[in-house]
């Protein structure tokens, strides 16, 4: 199974077990540019788990280029360290890699102790916020030489191979993008002297690892940013940097500035495939396709369709370390989902705060969260198949406890089909298949449509119970909120029906933001009555285009707050709300609605107060425990431990993540 995905493949003079690689990626793990045990402990179990190259950053090349929190490896002293990460890592079975990181324009002032950052040009930096100082020569040739220099360091921490990052908005593609190069010097004007920085950096390094150690670059197959580098422009790069010394190419999509999305679902699995394939052919040497590669079939599928020779996979190891592992084995439904909803990496990041990951409860904390065998197993009743009663049940298994799942209704999952239901948010689902999965392989009980009651207790006479109750719509305290007629928005996610056509939704927040895109797109074009339309030029194509952002209803959303979408992820609010506006959604910000009926909305703001009639009117006003099972549980007698929303509303990642230490804490019961 996946045969291609699982043979080896030679770069340069090295060969590794498969064509699966795990790319650079921000942690955030120390903010001394140290690499502490957590680095140790977490690209460890990413080794354990299969992958055939391991690779350790970004890792800085000098203090102005990276900061504080990012890696370094600018002085020999950091060697003893990096070390220790190649040894564990090739312990392991897997190839450890380096990148080589420096940012130009977009290192933060704040993280460079208050200097100023150097790029290629003095232009204002809309991922920074600030504006570097133009580099002289002698800042040219110093920086040259501190990737060469980090280079050679890191072959002596024991790397396998080196790669230099030159995508995402970072320095190299500073000096090749004619936006923010703007030098009149030899390093400036044509393609051919911007790629002078870049192809001088590749041979320094060359130079500096000999000619037998493997040598990357990660590139942007497209800069995704106006009057900068298109795959027009990118083939033309790449052969540079083949015939600069490179040996291997990593191409991914954009710069981090970028108004089109990298990561999120709204990109479609393997959409960035393309870039990779337009690389290849233009140059002879192995090409790596990265972004939204999520199941085995799609990478064997990219690999054997001549998109590319190898995969890497980021943020879908971080969900599970053992996707390659699993994969070999066929056990493909058992592999932790990647959903892409960049909440426990990339918005942590972008916060400051240490990558981990909403559905590994494990990531980021491998040394800490261990699962281990039960020193006296119990009997343990999960109440609720939501996914913190799943992840309780199948942790609690793991460990060696009975374990008996419970489900009021008629199917598992919770919350999860409701979230699943608006637009580009339908791999939530993908909990569904690995929970199933891991019920199994792990011999849970599951009991459907039977709700827990002390009855039932009695009847199993549990060591103890963990109850996942879940939460239900919350009731706004606005007068006629109660109307008949008025909807929940748990009411149009679970189940289709018609609505009217001017729909009013009371609460922008991440649900009511989600609700409103749900019925906006009600109507519009799809996306494969969009291609069939315009490949067979059945009409205009900004006639087409039209259609594609015009649904059948009209959606105004109310939030009280000055601005909607509060709750969403610094990484993602962005696109919705550019989804909103491109589906003629309106917000009404500052409103703080008075009274309701089943079909007006009177709100006032400021001092102002006006009211408007509405065929639909939606509640999207939060939600609350439910506490049925939990109230009567201490008169039972019985050890419990109540988790999810039953404790308190949360994100999935509550869930999840308190339902895998309700298990751990188990095993602290005398």
């Amino acid at each position: 199974m996946f045969d291609t995905l699982f043979s080896p493949i030679s770069i340069n003079t090295l060969t590794l077990k498969n064509r699966i690689a795990y790319p650079s990626l921000g942690l955030l793990y120390s903010w001394d540019r140290k690499l502490n045990d957590r680095y140790l402990n977490y690209f460890t179990e990413i080794a354990r788990g299969g992958a055939g190259v391991v690779t350790v950053g970004p890792v800085g090349i000098d203090f102005l280029g990276s900061g504080l929190a990012v890696l370094g490896l600018d002085t020999d002293e950091a060697i003893p360290d990096f070390r220790r990460v190649t040894e564990a890592i090739r312990a392991e079975g897997a190839s450890p890699w380096i990148q080589l990181f420096h940012a130009g324009a977009y290192s933060h002032p704040i993280l460079l102790n208050g200097e100023t950052p150097m790029a290629p040009s003095a232009i204002y930096s809309n991922y920074s916020k600030s504006t570097p100082r133009e580099m002289t020569t002698e800042d040219i040739q110093g920086v040259q030489k501190a990737f060469a220099d980090t280079a050679e360091r890191a072959v002596e921490a024991g790397f396998d191979g080196v790669e230099i990052i030159g995508s995402a908005g970072y320095l190299i593609t500073q000096f090749l993008s004619p936006k923010t190069n703007q030098r009149d010097d030899d390093y400036g004007g044509s393609l051919t002297n911007r790629l002078r920085f870049p192809t001088e950096v590749i041979k320094a390094c060359r130079k500096a690892i000999g000619e037998t150690v493997p040598l990357s670059i990660r590139m942007a197959g497209n800069d995704f940013v106006p009057e900068s580098n298109t795959d027009a422009e990118t083939p033309v790069i790449a052969k540079a940097y083949e015939k600069s010394g490179v040996n291997l190419i990593n191409v991914t999509g954009g710069w981090h500035e970028s108004r089109v999305p990298q990561l999120p679902m709204d990109l479609p699995r393997t959409g960035y495939a393309y870039l990779a394939a337009n690389i290849r052919k233009a140059t002879s040497i192995p090409v790596m396709a990265s972004n939204r590669i999520t199941t085995p079939m799609d990478a064997e599928r990219l690999l054997n369709d001549g998109y590319c020779d190898m995969v890497n996979l980021g943020r879908v190891l971080i969900a599970d370390p053992f996707w390659p592992t699993k994969a070999k084995a066929g056990r493909i439904d058992e592999i932790r989902p990647c959903v892409a909803c960049s909440q426990g990496c990339t918005d942590e990041v972008f916060s400051g705060n240490p990558v981990t990951c909403i559905g590994n409860p494990r990531a980021g904390f491998e040394a800490e969260r261990v699962i281990r065998p039960a020193a006296s197993p119990k009997k343990i009743m999960v109440a609720g198949a939501g996914p913190a009663g799943m992840e309780a049940a199948v942790t609690a298994a793991q460990m060696g406890h009975e374990v008996h799942l419970f489900e009021a209704r008629d199917a598992i999952g919770g919350q999860i089909g409701i979230a699943a239901t608006p637009p580009h948010k339908g791999e939530l689902l993908e909990y569904h298949r690995y929970y199933r999965a891991m019920i199994k392989r792990h011999g849970v009980a599951l009991s459907l449509s039977t709700p827990v009651t002390p009855t039932l207790i009695g009847k199993e006479k549990p060591d103890h119970i963990i109850v996942a109750e879940g939460a239900a719509p919350a009731l706004p305290p606005i007068p006629g909120a109660d109307a008949d007629g008025i909807l929940s928005s748990w009411d149009i996610l679970k189940t289709d029906r018609p609505l009217g056509k001017r729909v009013a939704i009371i609460g922008g927040g991440a649900v009511g933001l989600e609700t409103a895109m749900h019925i906006a797109v009600k109507g519009a074009l799809s996306p494969a009555m969009f291609h069939f339309l315009s490949a067979h030029e059945a009409a205009p194509p900004e006639k087409l285009k039209e259609r594609l952002f015009t649904g059948n209803h009209e959606v105004t959303v109310f939030e009280m707050a000055p601005r909607a979408g509060g709750d969403l992820g610094r990484s993602t609010r962005w696109i919705m709300m550019a989804n909103l506006k491109r589906y003629g959604v309106k917000l009404v910000t500052d409103a703080t609605v008075t009274k309701l009926s089943a079909k007006k909305v009177t709100w006032s703001q400021g001092e102002h107060a006006q009211d408007k009639f509405f065929d639909t009117v939606i509640l999207a006003t939060g939600s609350t425990s439910v506490t049925d099972l939990s109230s009567r549980l201490p008169d039972l007698g019985v050890p419990f431990t109540v988790i999810g929303d039953g404790l308190a509303p949360g994100k999935l990642n509550h869930a999840i993540h308190g339902g895998f230490l309700a298990a751990l804490q188990l095993e602290s019961e005398t």
